[in-house]
């Protein structure tokens, strides 16, 4: 985590904009009552960390708390990154709502932080910024052939099935038999399990309203020729990244069986009593599929499955291999790992042996990355954070940070939600220990007005209801919750801007 990394860095030696409190320092309130009442508050980013920050700040302070955010709508990967199979974990976007409906929060779309408006603007305009932009980044390969036709990082993918503007020309060719996900993690049992879902299966989660996948995507899945997926990780059963519920899906995906060497899983059956018990369940669940013989019914089930999906342990990527005529992928070539403890980590180190595995689609999930969002904010390009102490970003009075851009692209949206509760409590100390301006400050009015005279027309959260109603509209006629829209001219021009 963030605060682990920069321990040598003291609360003592934070730059303060005005000495400590002493025993007749006048309280928080009355620091506000005497020139500001409303302190202002900035969050960059409206994605769980972000909306999740505003509400801690709203419920305990009389905070005004502005929302920025890039995109022409609202909630961030729970809209653009949750599985279009889970709605219900898209049940926060309710909470997320009532938070914007607060009539000290607004939201502004359509807003670049770093481009349309800089970090320092937003210092000069708020008491407090908060950067809660995510991870919007993929770590690369760093490979031969990463850059073929026919290679994408998951991040893009799964930004193309969900509706992200940035990703709708991906255009995937899905005509290959077999595909490879390289990492273990939710993501990629994700994607697995869109490009093996049957299509007639998709039509039930239409028929149900359990899906808003894009109809672009919905339309290419259908055509889909990939009969097999292979997911492969360079270490072992007991590093998989992924969580039961992923697995357990996966096992029971209809038309689909797994594919699990049994070989991987010798000796575990003993080392798995001594770990955690959500490892510990994790582990027997892929024993129990890799290693026992099914019940007839199941066999019987198993046999007819026309898809399959395999774990491939103990596997580096080496390099994408081109096609005959190197117009795309035909397979990926891999180093054969062992895992080897150096202190109390494990890593997997090549043995010298490699395979190459055919295929005709590689999918790159082996993380997400936080970008630089302006000069002025300190940032770490080797792990991919801002420099922080449990949200407080070094050096920089004044400016805070939640979510992944602080911890590294980790953890569910509950994870994110106490994260982000953290730097808010932070924030709040700060604010009542009077370490932040006391002077008025313009707030929103000062950037509104920055963005008018650059051009730049944001999108209010009354703006999103339309888009949101629209939305709904068009996906009832196809049998869906939403038709998502993903063309950022068209909703500007549904919105008459």
């Amino acid at each position: 985590m963030a605060s682990r990394c920069w321990r040598w860095w003291h609360w003592s030696a934070w730059p303060r904009t005005r000495p400590p409190p002493t025993r007749s320092t006048p309280s928080f309130h009355q620091h506000f009552s005497t020139q500001e009442k409303t302190p202002q508050i900035c969050v960059v980013g409206s994605g769980p960390a972000g909306f999740y920050t505003a509400q801690h700040l709203l419920k305990h302070t009389q905070a005004r708390v502005d929302i920025y955010e890039k995109q022409l709508v609202p909630f961030g990967l729970v809209r653009f990154g949750v599985a279009p199979d889970h709605p219900e974990v898209k049940n926060v976007i309710n909470t997320f709502t009532q938070t914007a409906h607060s009539d000290r929060c607004a939201f502004w779309g359509n807003v670049e932080v770093g481009r349309d408006v800089t970090v320092p603007e937003l210092q000069e305009a708020y008491h407090a910024v908060v950067l809660s932009y995510g991870a919007e980044d993929h770590q690369a390969l760093d490979i031969p052939g990463e850059e073929l036709p026919g290679v994408f990082s998951a991040r893009a993918f799964v930004g193309w099935y969900n509706g992200l503007p940035e990703n709708q020309e991906l255009a995937p060719d899905l005509s290959c038999d077999t595909a490879v996900i390289l990492g273990q993690g939710n993501v990629a049992l994700d994607v697995a399990r869109i490009l093996l879902t049957p299509p007639e299966h998709l039509e039930a989660l239409l028929l149900c309203q359990r899906t808003d996948i894009t109809k672009a995507a919905l339309g290419v899945l259908r055509q889909s020729q990939v009969k097999t997926v292979w997911i492969v990780g360079r270490r072992g059963p007991l590093q998989v990244a992924f969580t039961i519920k992923e697995l357990r899906e996966m096992i029971q995906l209809p038309g689909t069986r797994p594919i699990l060497d049994p070989e991987d899983f010798l000796g575990l059956q003993d080392r798995i009593k001594e770990i955690p018990r959500p490892r510990k369940r994790l582990t027997e669940l892929l024993l129990q599929t890799a290693t026992e013989k099914p019940r007839v019914e199941e066999a019987a089930h198993l046999a007819s499955a026309s898809r399959a999906w395999g774990l491939r342990f103990f596997r580096s990527p080496l390099q994408v291999l081109p096609s005959p005529d190197g117009r795309r992928v035909a397979g990926i070539r891999l180093a054969v790992t062992r895992l080897e403890a150096v202190g109390e980590a494990i890593r997997a180190v090549p043995t010298g042996d490699m395979e190459d595995l055919p295929c005709g689609l590689v999918l790159s999930s082996i993380g997400y990355k936080s970008r630089p969002i302006d000069p002025s904010v300190p940032f770490d390009l080797k792990l991919g954070v801002i420099p922080n102490m449990e949200g407080r970003v070094v050096d920089v009075p004044g400016l805070y940070c939640s979510g992944w851009v602080k911890t590294g692209p980790t953890g569910v949206i509950g994870t994110t939600m106490n994260d982000s509760f953290l730097t808010g409590q932070m924030l709040l100390q700060d604010l009542k220990a009077g370490l932040l301006p006391s002077g008025p400050r313009p707030g929103s009015a000062a950037i509104q007005a920055l963005l008018s005279s650059r051009g730049v027309q944001p999108v209010s959260f009354s703006d999103w209801e339309k888009l949101d109603a629209k939305e709904v509209a068009r996906g009832q006629a196809s049998g869906k919750p939403r038709e998502k829209l993903v063309d950022p001219q068209e909703m500007l021009q549904l919105l008459g801007h």
